[in-house]
């Protein structure tokens, strides 16, 4: 077992919605969060008074409606008053930014927070702004549009094979995962035998979009010996980006996850839940990891069976995780992305703590 440091940070609950097509809830959050916000109290006996510090991951764009973050905050109660704080992006990041809270000895405990409700408008078009507001962003290429040129580069260089792709999403898609917003027992054959939805890339081949969030409470590792027995600590964590001109870079590797990872010291995990929404992007993030056979890629699902915006990628942080609270790992990473094509990469990698 390793030495841990009063300085370390352990994962110790996490809880996540059902990936729902459409969610019968508002574009604050509020409906989704409440119950996860009680789930994870119970799995640890922690109240909202423990919780020394508060940070949420969502898009105020995607909701359609200024300061939806703000109201979101309705769902954790205006008494106590709380310590928040709150990224416009993924909630991995937000668990960053925790993290960091907790490192520097300022709090105890934080809870990490992401929803996103996709429905609501039209994701694609709301995703294209992400791209660089000169030179991309008029031209309106939607996410899936991108991600097809980045598999064709990749099956035009001899990266990966139709095969390849439609075996990751045969292995997503046979998982049984409760938060799953689809899964089917299929083959590579029956995959390959779809039509294409944008040439390279068939149905099951894209991320479908839903709606979610996902909870994730992080505490000092002293204090989560106390709230669990088997803390997931967090053992390494960094985040990377590479350049937004897509004409820029090659498409086909991911020199942030490469350079994540390696600053994580992300060797030797045994589980790794992977934020791909396409399936080709996970055979890039394999390899830019350095993932053997020997690893479980993605037992979740991962994003090709619900893909959240804003919460997906915490819930990979969380999944990983949750494989060490279960027992089921001792050592484990979780991947989130942001950004058109691997844009912006962060690794999480958890030990079991005792």
């Amino acid at each position: 077992m390793s030495d841990f440091s009063p300085a370390d940070v352990a994962v110790v609950a996490f809880a996540q919605t059902p990936s729902l097509r459409r969610a019968q809830t508002t574009t604050n959050g509020v409906e989704m969060l409440i119950p996860l916000f009680a789930d994870v109290f119970a799995q640890t006996g922690l109240t909202k008074s423990d919780i020394g510090f508060w940070c949420s991951g969502s898009s105020d764009y995607l909701a359609g409606r200024a300061f939806s973050f703000i109201a979101a905050v309705d769902a954790i109660g205006a008494v106590p008053p709380i310590n928040e704080s709150h990224v416009e992006m993924d909630a991995a990041w937000a668990l960053y930014e925790a993290w960091v809270k907790i490192r520097t000895g300022e709090v105890e405990t934080a809870l990490v927070y992401g929803f996103g409700k996709s429905s609501a408008g039209t994701l694609r078009r709301v995703l294209a702004l992400q791209t660089d507001p000169y030179s991309v962003a008029p031209l309106w290429p939607d996410s899936v549009s991108i991600a097809g040129l980045q598999a064709r580069a990749g099956l035009d260089a001899g990266r990966w094979t139709e095969t390849d792709m439609a075996a990751v999403a045969a292995r997503s898609l046979g998982t049984r995962n409760p938060a799953a917003q689809r899964s089917a027992d299929v083959n590579a054959a029956e995959l390959l035998a779809e039509p294409y939805v944008a040439d390279p890339l068939r149905r099951y081949d894209i991320a479908p979009v839903t709606d979610g969030a996902a909870v994730v409470v992080l505490a000092a590792v002293d204090r989560a010996r106390d709230l669990v027995e088997r803390p997931a600590v967090i053992t390494g964590i960094e985040h990377r980006i590479d350049s937004p001109a897509l004409g820029g870079r090659d498409l086909t590797e991911s020199p942030s996850t490469v350079a994540a990872a390696r600053a994580a010291e992300a060797d030797g995990v045994e589980v790794a839940e992977l934020h791909a929404p396409f399936s080709h992007q996970e055979l890039i993030l394999r390899e830019a990891i350095g993932l053997g056979d020997g690893v479980r890629i993605n037992p979740s699902g991962g994003a090709l069976v619900g893909n959240p915006m804003f919460s997906a990628g915490l819930a990979r942080i969380g999944e990983a995780a949750g494989a060490i609270l279960r027992g089921e790992a001792r050592r484990s990473l979780g991947h989130a992305t942001s950004g058109p094509a691997l844009q912006q990469n962060l690794i999480a990698v958890m030990e079991a703590g005792a």
